[in-house]
């Protein structure tokens, strides 16, 4: 490949109820995708654990713990960067909704807390509130790869245009989100979702589901999924396991950047997004 271009791979995998199986089973499913040639390779959303907020305090661990450890380990063992889904943390008396970033070395490079906690209510859909558990981050995640920089959300966060502008203006040409939309949003959203951030930014932007589970009590719409700067879907799955590659030209952000230069046209004189963060 070229030296512009990033192969990646996004695991749509099956999530149960018992942690040490979905970690072993991420750690094979990393090995699996290291084989077919990913130099990053990303997890879904919870992927130690099922989804909902019963769930959460039972799951959650520290971090470094024995969900990220083995993330750490396999990033080391197989020469390749992780993007850990994420995992219910435990920090004091708080817990978030983390994605941890590894590197071939086996450092942690990034860590990402969910900045919009999903609380909704959509009436003969589905009723959620993650801020009945969880609390929210309160910072910008990125990570330098020798290819681009790369943005970091959570599912939810996909719907906040502002997160993914102020990524772009940082540099970010790739933004991944690990997310389990649900047989409610997922149909009507997921994939628009992708195709607004990726065209409005002029980015890649790769979503990672859990494969769908019928019998779970939440049940993922799967669909993980890459998303060109023209819009395009240029790799996706349905529900079930699956792993998605796709190669990430950047010289095509570039040249997609030229074609229509919509970030040098902005008018900063009118109008602005700008960053405000908070310690976590």
């Amino acid at each position: 490949m070229a030296a512009s271009t990033l192969r990646i791979a996004l695991v749509q995998m099956r999530v149960g109820e018992v942690k040490a199986e979905n970690v072993a089973r991420a750690v094979q499913l990393i090995k699996e995708a290291a084989g077919g040639g990913a130099q990053l390779i990303a997890l879904p959303e919870c992927f130690n654990s099922p989804y909902g907020t019963s769930y959460f305090p039972k799951y959650a661990e520290e971090i470094p713990g024995e969900s990220t450890n083995a993330l750490r380990d396999a990033a080391k063992k197989f020469g390749v960067f992780v993007v850990g889904g994420s995992v219910p943390e435990r920090n004091g008396d708080k817990l978030f909704n983390t994605c941890t970033v590894w590197g071939p070395q086996g450092d942690m490079i990034a860590k990402h807390r969910k900045v919009h906690l999903f609380d909704i209510n959509v009436p003969g859909g589905i009723v959620f509130r993650e801020s009945d558990c969880l609390s929210p981050g309160n910072s910008l995640t990125m990570f330098d790869l020798p290819h681009c920089k790369i943005g970091l959300g959570i599912c939810y966060d996909i719907r906040f245009a502002e997160l993914a502008q102020l990524y772009t203006k940082l540099g970010c040409k790739v933004l991944l989100y690990p997310g389990a939309f649900n047989m409610t949003t997922g149909p009507a959203h997921w994939g628009l979702l992708q195709q607004c951030r990726a065209l409005d930014n002029q980015i890649y932007v790769g979503t990672i589901s859990p494969a769908r589970d019928t019998n779970a009590s939440y049940i993922a719409w799967g669909h993980s999924s890459v998303v060109s700067p023209w819009g395009e879907v240029v790799s996706t799955c349905e529900d079930e396991e699956a792993i998605v590659y796709a190669d990430l030209d950047m010289d095509y952000v570039t040249k997609v950047r030229q074609m229509i230069p919509v970030q040098k046209q902005k008018r900063s004189d009118m109008y602005d997004v700008i960053s405000k963060q908070l310690e976590n």
